[in-house]
């Protein structure tokens, strides 16, 4: 799972610079192999044998950095991605909500909720709100911040364009997926609204770039971000798969609508070679048998 990229003398610490993600396919050519997230949702839903080295490469919202920095790796290794995006972002109605608070967060003389380490919880309190609760309370923290939030988005919240998602489906390499109309948090509406967003995300994507959209990605993507009926909403539209942000490696026994995903760990690589290689993993599932007792890393969570 990826959100983010930038070059490779940029310092991001939200985004996986070129470097690293050559150094990320590099990793996966030599050990592993790389197939499409439906490949392995089908193999799944039919009882297949899924291979022990297959892995698939999982990008979510949409920004433009994908296509700039990202989809040329991925035609320099021949590798298959799938490409989850808000589709009201990509027609330009709206940048996404989430990246609104990031962006105030990194502007000069902010505090309060919007400091860096209460951005966690801060994150928790909107993604439990109602959709205009919570675009009222990021418009009265910019008021309060004195800090107008542009109405298009900056340079590194900029999404892709349809002509940008045509070009990356013609070549093969990429399955466009929805991740709703808005980046609604599905559990804070209700079930017509939800219907309403995987309904819509799916018809106007499948528009655009001429393509079947088969896969889903519940924004934020934990178990308190969507209510069981709406995974079966996922199903009744027509997705064949959906993905979340539980930690953890796809077994025979895998929900395909509920898969789990790794992290991609940002630029550093050895957190990247500890989470696919399965050390993070086993430590945690060791830990988990044991109750608990054993000392490990936190597990990784990279959602929104």
């Amino acid at each position: 799972m990826y959100h983010d990229f930038c070059a490779a003398d940029e310092r991001n610490p939200d985004a996986v610079s070129v470097a690293a993600a050559r150094a990320h396919l590099e990793h996966l050519s030599r050990h592993f192999r790389v197939v499409r997230l439906t490949t392995m949702a089908e193999q799944l839903a039919s009882g297949q044998q899924l291979d022990s080295r297959a892995v698939a490469l999982t990008i979510d919202d949409g920004r433009r950095n994908f296509y700039d920095y990202f989809f040329p790796l991925l035609r320099e290794f021949q590798m298959p991605v799938t490409f989850f995006v808000v589709s009201s972002f990509v027609d330009g109605l709206d940048w996404i909500w989430t990246d609104k608070v990031l962006w105030l967060s990194k502007q000069a003389g902010v505090s309060g909720e919007l400091a860096p380490a209460n951005l966690p919880r801060f994150f928790r309190e909107l993604n439990r709100q109602r959709p205009e609760e919570r675009n009222r309370r990021i418009a009265a923290l910019s008021r309060d911040a004195g800090v107008k939030i542009p109405q298009n988005p900056p340079a590194e919240y900029e999404p892709c364009s349809w002509r940008q998602l045509r070009e990356m489906v013609a070549s093969g390499l990429v399955d466009v997926g929805s991740h709703t109309v808005t980046h609604a948090i599905l559990s804070s509406i209700s079930d017509e609204e939800s219907w309403a967003e995987l309904v819509e995300s799916r018809r106007r994507i499948q528009h655009c770039v001429d393509q079947p959209v088969l896969s889903f990605c519940p924004p934020n993507g934990t178990p308190a971000d969507y209510r069981p009926a709406q995974l079966e909403q996922v199903k009744a539209a027509g997705y064949s798969c959906s993905v979340t942000t539980d930690f953890g490696f796809v077994s025979q026994h895998s929900d395909p609508y509920r898969l789990p995903r790794i992290g991609g760990g940002r630029s550093d690589r050895m957190v990247f070679y500890k989470r696919v290689d399965g050390p993070m993993y086993y430590r945690h599932r060791l830990r988990t048998l044991l109750g608990g007792q054993t000392k490990t890393e936190p597990i990784p969570y990279e959602g929104n």
